[in-house]
């Protein structure tokens, strides 16, 4: 078996805030007198069962980190260490997601809290590495207008270079608004030229994707993975060319699935799914990018086919054309190597 760390990937679903090292909110809560929960001390991974009760705990664990971050110094030294880590880890590409509207009071608004993590990435970017692009998201608890704020601003910044926004998000809990009401802001970020990366499909099933496929035009759709309990709608979105970006160890620790085995990631591929895996939120779930592909090895997938997810994320990344042919080069020499 080849090591899976040396495999050229890119990483397309990680959230800001849950991208941090847990060595690194240890120290921002020492440094801030702040008490962390003992799960977070002990480094445990949270799980949860899937139902409200299941994500107000996990929303709860995510704000006891978010609120440490309060500088720009802190968030800078987020971006760069999410880099770093994805470097280390084999990735060539971090597409990395952020709502600047929780950091804003802290450095005077959302928009010089979108210019430091933009700059953070340029940086970065040169420090690492690995491209490092930004998608902007908007929140399904908050209201649609928010959004169209936010898809504004996305659309401000809107590039295809790394320190650019690329994409434009809706995260949070699914199960929270209509999702057409976001319909607008979506319209808004895709005249200024980004991809529609709304998360669906994890927490509600196949009748979700339709929604978020209907009303919001993904280019990928967050997660997805439940659109494996109906073939002829995930026919259909492999025929729309819509990638998903699958994270197993979320899944798994949001109480979707009860096990990393029960995970359908096989059945969305022999449908033909361009899939990206992704680790979400590493510090509450304690699972990195290169866990995922142990968890793909662990389904029974070889060498070749893990080199065909990478490939996967690869092509489903809003890179440019002449990096996605250099990395996935990379990808078939690590292929031929010996095991």
């Amino acid at each position: 078996m080849r090591d899976l760390a040396a495999l050229p990937k890119a990483h397309l679903h990680l959230h800001f805030t849950g991208s941090m090292r847990l060595e690194t909110l240890i120290e921002l809560a020492s440094s801030a007198g702040a008490r962390l929960p003992a799960s977070f001390l002990e480094g445990d991974p949270l799980h949860v069962p899937a139902d409200h009760r299941g994500w107000f705990r996990f929303q709860r664990a995510y704000d006891t980190a978010r609120h440490l971050v309060v500088t720009e110094e802190i968030m800078r030294r987020i971006v760069l260490e999410a880099a770093l880590d994805d470097a280390a880890e084999g990735s060539r590409r971090l597409e990395i997601q952020v709502d600047p509207t929780s950091y804003a009071p802290f450095v005077g608004g959302i928009t010089p809290a979108l210019e430091i993590i933009l700059d953070a990435a340029r940086q970065a970017t040169i420090l690492s590495g690995v491209e490092v692009a930004v998608i902007v998201a908007a929140s399904r608890i908050r209201h649609p207008l928010d959004a169209r704020t936010l898809a504004r601003l996305a659309a401000r910044y809107a590039g295809d270079e790394p320190g650019t926004v690329v994409g434009f998000g809706l995260s949070n809990d699914e199960r929270a608004g209509q999702t057409s009401a976001w319909g607008p802001a979506f319209a808004i970020a895709r005249r200024a030229g980004l991809a529609s990366l709304p998360h669906g499909g994890e927490l509600l099933g196949p009748e979700h994707v339709r929604d978020v496929v209907s009303a919001l035009g993904p280019t990928r759709i967050g997660h997805g993975i439940r659109t494996s309990e109906d073939p002829g709608l995930l026919d259909a979105v492999v025929a729309a060319g819509v990638s998903l970006e699958v994270c197993p160890a979320s899944n798994v620790c949001l109480g979707v699935y009860r096990e990393p085995g029960d995970v359908p990631l096989r059945t969305l591929l022999e449908h033909g799914a361009q899939v990206a895996l992704g680790a979400d939120d590493p510090l509450l779930f304690q699972s990195r990018l290169v866990n995922q592909y142990e968890i793909a090895r662990g389904l029974g997938l070889d060498d070749a086919a893990l080199a065909e997810l990478a490939r996967g994320s690869i092509r489903a990344s809003l890179a440019s054309p002449s990096s996605k042919q250099a990395w996935l080069a990379q990808v078939d020499a690590w292929l031929a190597a010996d095991a």
